[in-house]
């Protein structure tokens, strides 16, 4: 039992993988490490003065799993390390989630133009918490209940996006109709999704817009598309039918992936409309 009173361990896996990751979880856990071994405090000490199991202890001193923030905070407090365990957090939390999802976080906070079209589900930037974690529940085989919640944390995070304003960027999405009408995690979970997507489109800097079920064959059929301009003039995009669904940053591709989102645009609804077809399916329960 953690000290936040839930069942879970205090942090998350590191990717082998990730070279920068790695290296800062290690610092810290040695950290950790020769503080406690300063002040004389057994594993097994300490792990019960925090509130945490004496392998976890170990787990994290070793660098094999990621410290959450209440960890390293009731560390500090056992410690007496008079905050400076507590600081750590600030280089923790750049590598906490899996690196895929902070290079893309990292271009989305840089972007100034953001467009998405997603055919078979509600954006990631657009989920709810509910609705993200039923998402991701659903995937076979399953997550552990812990890396469950960090990729439900990793995906939310992105939506900092949102709350930029040095400009704010410009972002636009294309959803299709049909994953608006599926009730993920129910009833009341589908509900506050729509009223969440009717908030998120009222923002200044937002364009929602709803390809309706009973459009004619359109680019996007081959699955999600998305591009990033930045302020340099360069531009990033992706789509899952061409170059093997990488990214590219080659004009000649990027020719191809703005004109299949251009015409993906134009045969959507108009923000008007997608509101109103939004709210007149939260009308329909």
């Amino acid at each position: 039992m953690g000290v936040d009173g839930e069942s879970v361990e205090p942090g998350w896996e590191v990717d082998p993988d990730d070279e920068w990751g790695v290296a800062v979880i290690a610092t810290v856990g040695r950290q950790l490490k020769l503080r406690r071994e300063a002040v004389g405090m057994r594993a097994a000490e300490f792990g019960e003065a925090v509130g945490y199991g004496e392998d976890l202890v170990y787990k994290i001193e070793g660098g094999k799993r990621i410290p959450r923030q209440e960890y390293l905070d009731r560390a500090d407090e056992v410690l007496g390390a008079g905050g400076l365990i507590a600081a750590t957090w600030e280089d923790v939390k750049k590598v906490r989630y899996p690196k895929k999802v902070r290079e893309l976080a990292k271009l989305e906070g840089q972007a100034v133009e953001i467009g998405v079209y997603e055919c078979n589900i509600i954006a990631g930037l657009l989920q709810t918490p509910e609705h993200a974690r039923t998402l991701i529940e659903a995937a076979q085989p399953p997550y552990s209940p812990d890396d469950l919640d960090r990729m439900v944390a990793a995906r939310l995070a992105r939506q900092s996006v949102f709350e930029r304003d040095d400009p704010a960027p410009s972002i636009h999405f294309v959803l299709e109709e049909a994953p608006l009408r599926r009730q993920v995690g129910g009833t009341m979970v589908w509900r506050r999704q729509l009223e969440h997507l009717l908030e998120v489109g009222r923002l200044r800097n937002v364009t929602l817009q709803v390809m309706p079920t009973n459009s004619d064959a359109h680019p996007g059929l081959d699955g999600r598309i998305e591009l990033l301009k930045f302020a340099d003039g360069t531009t990033v995009g992706r789509s899952d039918g061409a170059f093997n669904g990488r990214p590219t940053s080659d004009p000649k591709q990027l020719r191809i992936v703005e004109l299949r989102y251009g015409t993906i645009r134009a045969q959507a609804l108009s923000p008007g409309e997608s509101r109103a077809l939004i709210e007149q399916l939260l009308g329909e329960t």
